[in-house]
């Protein structure tokens, strides 16, 4: 399994996960095909892969959002999809998910106190309304926000004051896990650096790990341990931060980098942009071979026939692709 030899001791282990949805007439889309990968204590691992190749409900079915089609997610050793009872709620107190739209996964009938401490209500740890207070202005300011703020509704704040309520609910139960569901993405640019730092904060002082999935590779490098490039619900290259960004091995990757602007109008002018031709293909009935061989423009007669293995070219570097050896 890729990434097996990179980490010890995982907190998370993903085994060949499948998640089918049934389309009718007999179509079935195949969100996330055969992923696998590991993430330590303490560690980030950024899921990144443009929109609709799967993100978002890998990390769904990651914490038992949905349910699995095959494969295996295991939490600290335990099967994610098979608990039940007390120890399905102490999984649930144990991760959490930052939603990538904060207009949307907070309810604006609710005050700030109520939304962020929910969950200790649900878990019983709180006893009464002055400890609930108490507890919503401490994890208030723990995000950057000022404690008077909890007795207001969420239309009062900008989105990413809104995000910074919805991490603050996320931290609130004390948590070891987060699946950051593209927490940037609807944030001002001048904002995500704030809200990329603050989970950084947080994840030194809380000793948590993260599954930080999102789409802009620049935000991805400044957080992640290890990244997961994926493609049209596989993944194509895993590896360090470091090494995927010097050394981008898969030609998706490369392209993917050669897409970041440089801020520097020099190099920017010298460099050379991959421009990918053509479109993704459909989930629902996907290429046979590589799936990324429609549009790459190195593909053999074999990429378009045989479907390549996740294969190790280096101590920390993985990736699947017929034309790395």
């Amino acid at each position: 399994m890729c990434g097996k030899s990179i980490i010890e001791e995982p907190v998370l282990q993903v085994n060949h996960l499948k998640k089918y949805f049934p389309m009718g007439k007999g179509q079935i889309l195949k969100a996330v095909d055969d992923v696998s990968f590991e993430i330590g204590k303490g560690k980030t691992l950024g899921l990144v892969g443009e929109s609709g190749c799967g993100k978002t409900t890998c990390g769904r079915t990651c914490t038992g959002l949905y349910s699995k089609t095959s494969g295996e997610v295991l939490f600290k050793g335990q099967d994610v999809h098979k608990l039940r009872g007390k120890d399905r709620k102490a999984f649930t107190k144990s991760v959490q998910t930052i939603f990538q739209d904060p207009y949307a996964s907070l309810d604006p009938r609710m005050k700030v106190s109520e939304l962020v401490t929910e969950g200790l209500r649900i878990h019983n740890m709180i006893s009464n309304k002055k400890e609930e207070q108490e507890r919503a202005q401490e994890l208030l300011r723990l995000v950057g926000l000022q404690a008077e703020h909890a007795n207001r509704y969420i239309h009062e704040f900008s989105g990413g004051q809104r995000q910074r309520i919805g991490i603050a609910r996320a931290l609130a139960i004390e948590p070891e896990f987060i699946v950051c569901d593209e927490p940037i993405s609807a944030l001002d640019v001048s904002i995500q650096a704030q809200i990329v730092n603050l989970l950084k904060e947080m994840q030194a002082k809380m000793d948590l790990t993260y599954l930080f999935v999102a789409h802009d590779l620049s935000m991805v490098r400044h957080i992640s341990d290890q990244v997961a490039v994926m493609y049209l619900g596989k993944i194509v290259e895993l590896t360090t931060s470091d090494e995927l960004y010097s050394h981008p091995v898969h030609p998706y990757t490369q392209a993917l980098l050669s897409a970041i602007p440089i801020p520097d109008p020099d190099v920017e002018k010298k460099r050379e942009r991959i421009v990918l031709t053509g479109d993704v293909p459909s989930p629902i009935s996907p290429p046979p071979g590589c799936r990324f061989c429609s549009r790459c423009k190195y593909a053999t007669e074999q990429c378009f026939e045989e479907e390549p293995e996740m294969k190790k070219i280096g101590p920390e570097h993985y990736v699947a692709c017929h034309l790395c050896k």
